[in-house]
This record gives structure tokens, C-alpha cells and sequence, in this order.
């Protein structure tokens, strides 16, 4: 997991003087962190293909992506928030959702919270663009860690299901993979 969060931070570009300038930010951001979370799921109510997803949890989902909203500003992103973010990946492959849904949900957080930046520092241009790449930066690696961990899971279910189907073992598996390693 060491590896995994710091090679997330290099590929969004997230350092320390983006996670002092959210800190920093964080008291006069928070108080509108609740409008994102309202926006996001009447985004989500308009889009058919999630109400699958939503049907009668949205209040529940709602309070853990406010939670997951104010970790961004908050949080050193060191290994054991990496292992949450990966475990969230992990539970969006148990129940289907669609790898997308979370590229797009980034998406859309970055537009509103983008809003809310502008909003709040108005007469600070510099504060603004200094907190829209922190921002870029945090949602960039919380984006990278849940697909690491979107893609990690679906292959071992993927493979589980192979060996159900095989009746293959998986130690029998193991051993022709490093067979097959070792004459590549």
C-alpha cells in the first residue's frame, strides 16, 4: 500500500504544499461541502442508468460522500487513507458498479468544487488557482487508488470465476502462472 500512495501522489501531482493549502481552505470551504454532496445526487436522480444504485440508500450514500468530501480537506493522503480509498473500490466492484460511474462522479466533483473555490476566494485569484490544483490533485489520486483497486478486484473475481468454472485449484493456477513466467 506504501508503494501504491506514493506512486498515486506522483501521478496526480499531490505534495504537501497542496495538502497545507486544502487544510488551510478547509474552514471556510466546509460549510458548503453539504451543497456538492446535494448536487451530486440530484445529478446522480437524472442519470437512468443509476437509480439501480441508489434505490432507496441515497440518504445513506449521501452522509458517506460528505464524510469522503471533507477527508479531502483534511486528510494526509499517507497509506492508511490510500487503504480506505482502495477499499472503496474493492466494495464498488462487489456491488457492479460501472468502473464510469467513478471517472464521472470525479468529474463532477471537481466542476462544483471549482464553483465553491471561486465563490469563497473571489477577491484572492491566487488562492483560487493555488486550491483548483490541490484539488485537481487530491480527486487525481483518489481517482487513481479506487480504479488501482476497481481493476485489482474485478480481476480477482474474474479469476475466482475461472477456477469455479475449471475446478482448478489455486495453487495448480499459481504454479503455471510462475511456470509460464519463468519460460517467457
Amino acid at each position: 500500500m506504501v508503494s501504491l500512495c506514493e506512486y498515486a501522489k506522483q501521478f496526480a501531482g499531490l505534495d504537501d504544499a497542496q495538502l497545507q493549502i486544502l487544510h488551510k481552505i478547509y474552514p471556510q470551504i466546509s460549510p458548503r461541502l453539504s451543497e456538492v454532496t446535494d448536487a451530486f445526487y440530484a445529478h446522480l436522480a437524472q442519470i437512468p442508468k443509476t437509480h439501480t444504485y441508489l434505490e432507496g440508500r441515497t440518504e445513506t450514500l449521501k452522509a458517506t460522500h460528505l464524510e469522503w468530501l471533507h477527508e479531502l480537506f483534511n486528510s494526509q493522503f499517507d497509506v492508511t487513507y490510500t487503504q480506505k480509498l482502495y477499499n472503496v473500490g474493492h466494495v464498488h466492484v462487489k456491488v457492479n458498479l460501472p468502473v464510469e460511474f467513478m471517472a464521472g462522479s470525479i468529474t463532477f466533483m471537481h466542476k462544483e468544487l471549482t464553483q465553491i473555490i471561486s465563490e469563497v476566494f473571489v477577491n484572492d485569484p491566487s488562492m483560487v488557482i493555488k486550491s483548483i490544483h490541490a484539488i485537481s490533485g487530491v480527486l487525481g489520486f483518489s481517482l487513481f487508488v479506487m480504479q488501482e483497486s476497481f481493476q485489482s478486484s474485478t480481476l480477482a473475481e474474474e479469476l475466482n470465476k475461472f477456477l469455479s468454472i475449471t475446478g482448478m485449484s489455486r495453487a495448480l493456477f499459481d504454479n503455471l502462472t510462475r511456470s509460464y513466467r519463468n519460460t517467457s
